[in-house]
């Protein structure tokens, strides 16, 4: 169970050896075991049941303690400004964050891209219990938006505990091959401004409200 007193995320894992940190062509950094193994069960219980395939907004009333304690520990100034030392970002936390989390994706998800201006740094955190033996749905970061093949680094697989961050830049490119189906992950994006964050939150929501009716209509 949960120890209220004890933090989940662990700054000296994220500093640990399993870290790699490369710098060129963007800053990415890439990290195993960053979460511990007995708050599995945990972390499956209090994830989000949500419907439909995509990133939603995080909302706390979707989701069980351990997941909101983690998403708390992920936008601390703290996680924040660790992270942003690794990125050559100095005092990450005193910017803006946005968080949304995704249950499953289909097949249109993961194309090759940068993402956008107001992106300062984005960190994903997988919490799938295990992954297939393919690459469909691993994380890549390349060094073209045309190539899928052309890797900066070993590809991540989406399993529990592991995290990846990098700082936006106009050639960031990510992305996966297709894949369709559960693929659980919580996402926090530190945004230039409360005006963007405010924009991005807008639209997330309509997101969200038109998710919910193509799910009830589907029923």
């Amino acid at each position: 169970m949960l120890d209220q007193t004890t933090s989940i995320l662990s700054e000296e894992t994220l500093n640990g050896p399993e870290t790699v940190v490369l710098k060129e062509p963007f800053p990415i950094l890439i990290a195993s075991n960053q979460l511990p193994a007995n708050l599995a069960e945990e972390i499956d219980r209090d994830f989000p049941q949500y419907t439909g395939a995509g990133y939603l907004p995080h909302e706390e009333k979707d989701c069980g303690p351990t997941i909101n304690t983690i998403v708390s520990e992920m936008t601390s100034r703290e996680f924040a400004n660790s992270l942003g030392k690794h990125l050559g970002v100095p005092n990450l936390g005193d910017y803006p964050t946005m968080v949304s989390i995704c249950r499953s994706l289909n097949k249109k998800h993961g194309n090759i891209h940068t993402d956008s201006n107001s992106k300062i740094v984005t960190c994903l955190l997988y919490l799938n219990p295990g992954w297939m033996q393919n690459s469909e749905g691993c994380l890549r970061f390349l060094r073209r938006i045309d190539s899928f093949e052309d890797m900066v680094a070993p590809e991540i697989r989406p399993v529990y505990g592991s995290l990846a961050a990098f700082r936006r830049a106009d050639n960031s490119f990510h992305g996966h091959l297709p894949y369709e189906g559960e693929r659980r992950v919580i996402q926090v994006a530190w945004l230039t401004s409360e005006e963007e964050k405010l924009r991005k939150t807008k639209r997330g929501k309509m997101s969200r409200f038109l998710k919910w009716m193509t799910s009830s209509l589907g029923k």
